[in-house]
């Protein structure tokens, strides 16, 4: 007992913000506090939305590949001043997925990588399918699935179905992680489109005015096929206590009252799978890790946002406390601005490795205004051997010219960026760059 409780001392408690929504090719609405509780007194360390049928027609799919889309450039905008940086993103057609981290952790973020798979229309155009993210967190390998899967009642085991090709079919780097499944941590979520089944139309309306939703749980179609197919009974899912978050007449409470009247249905959903190390058996040192380097994931909430009208689906919002043991402690580079900076004077960088990393001569330090919102963001950067100063074993100064350095000034950082990683692996602290002499 002692034991135990002397390794969860060391644990370390982060709060991750999920979101999935299918927006109906709407445009964004004006305000995303409530969907993000930007005005709640607890901030989360991590965001991760899910969007599916994000417009695409191809005009507008072709302008969105040059510039940002408009749902990316609202999350990033009402996110980057409070101190989030969009780390990856990823967008196949309708399907979009967005991962956005407080700056401290962002060094501690590598291995990222995205990819995504095509169901939908003999897999050809992408309007059904999956897009993923995956990553190390402070050395734990977790991966995020965002899946818009087949419509319609008739069709629950081609989901499951769809959602095995996906699972089948994404690859990543053959370390430790060549799959999915192969995450310490994997989230499920997006449009599911898993529909209630046998209810009639009355009934179901009964139960949802007077809130008895578990009256409703026996027949809801991932449910039922979760009795079956050992593949989802590995994925945990919190009480389905909301409303069906599916179909609504738009900008309105009212379920659809068009000629289809389509039955409620919670088709928008979050589930998440923490890898059982005695699924592992035959590898001790993955069981050593484990047992050593604990993940835990605990469900705070699980609920939809009634008040977004622009889409026929409201979002659905999971709110996880994640407790990990941080494999690492210190990032891979400390980078510092040497002296004051201003645009009147040349500067300098410092940078030291901590510890051994793939560095190269592509490695390179960006200067950016505090609140910037993507790793592409940068206001200049210096190549880390081209405009090297000065080196010894221990730390190396990097030059930066005046002109490089905006005039008027503000609040800055440097990131060091690896490129063999393709990662930040180093952030200064913030410091002042005084405005320059007009």
């Amino acid at each position: 007992v002692d034991m135990i409780g002397k390794s969860s001392s060391f644990l370390f408690s982060l709060a991750l913000h999920m979101v999935t929504w299918n927006v109906a090719t709407a445009d964004p609405p004006d305000d995303i506090s409530s969907l993000l509780h930007l005005n709640s007194p607890k901030t989360p360390d991590l965001y991760v939305i899910g969007l599916q049928e994000v417009y695409s027609a191809p005009h507008r799919f072709i302008i969105d590949m040059a510039v940002e889309d408009s749902w990316s450039h609202l999350f990033m905008s009402s996110l980057a001043p409070r101190g989030y940086l969009k780390v990856s993103s990823i967008r196949m057609q309708g399907l979009l997925l967005l991962f956005f981290s407080k700056l401290a952790h962002v060094p501690f973020i590598r291995d990222i990588q995205d990819t995504y798979s095509r169901t939908g229309i003999s897999g050809y155009w992408g309007n059904k399918g999956g897009v993923s993210i995956r990553l190390s967190f402070y050395g734990h390998m977790l991966c995020f699935l965002n899946c818009h899967l087949a419509a319609h009642m008739q069709y629950a085991s081609q989901r499951v179905d769809e959602f095995e090709y996906i699972l089948d079919t994404q690859t990543f780097d053959p370390k430790k992680t060549p799959h999915i499944l192969d995450h310490k941590l994997v989230f499920w979520f997006g449009d599911l489109n898993f529909r209630i089944q046998d209810h009639g139309m009355h009934f179901l309306h009964n139960c949802i005015t007077s809130h008895k939703f578990n009256l409703l749980w026996s027949k809801d179609q991932l449910t039922m096929m979760k009795k079956t197919e050992a593949l989802l009974q590995e994925f945990d899912e919190g009480p389905l206590d909301f409303q069906p978050t599916y179909k609504f007449d738009r900008f309105s409470d009212c379920y659809d009252s068009s000629g289809k009247m389509r039955k409620p249905a919670w088709t928008d959903r979050i589930l998440w799978r923490v890898k059982d190390s005695g699924l592992d058996e035959k590898n001790t040192k993955n069981q050593q890790e484990e047992e050593e380097f604990p993940l835990k994931l605990k469900q705070d909430s699980y609920t939809s946002n009634m008040e977004y009208g622009v889409s026929d689906h409201k979002p659905v919002i999971g709110i996880f406390t994640l407790e990990l043991r941080k494999m690492y402690e210190a990032p891979l580079v400390r980078v510092c601005a040497e002296g004051e900076w201003s645009a009147d004077f040349d500067a300098m960088v410092i940078y030291s490795p901590l510890q051994p990393f793939p560095s190269s001569a592509w490695d390179w330090i960006g200067l950016y205004k505090v609140g910037f919102r993507s790793v592409s963001d940068y206001i200049t950067y210096t190549w880390v051997k081209d405009d090297e100063v000065s080196f010894n074993d221990e730390l190396t100064q990097v030059y930066v010219s005046k002109d490089e350095i905006p005039a008027l000034g503000g609040e800055c950082v440097l990131c060091y960026y690896c490129s063999t990683l393709q990662c930040i692996v180093g952030i200064s602290s913030p410091f002042k760059v005084s405005a320059g002499l007009l």
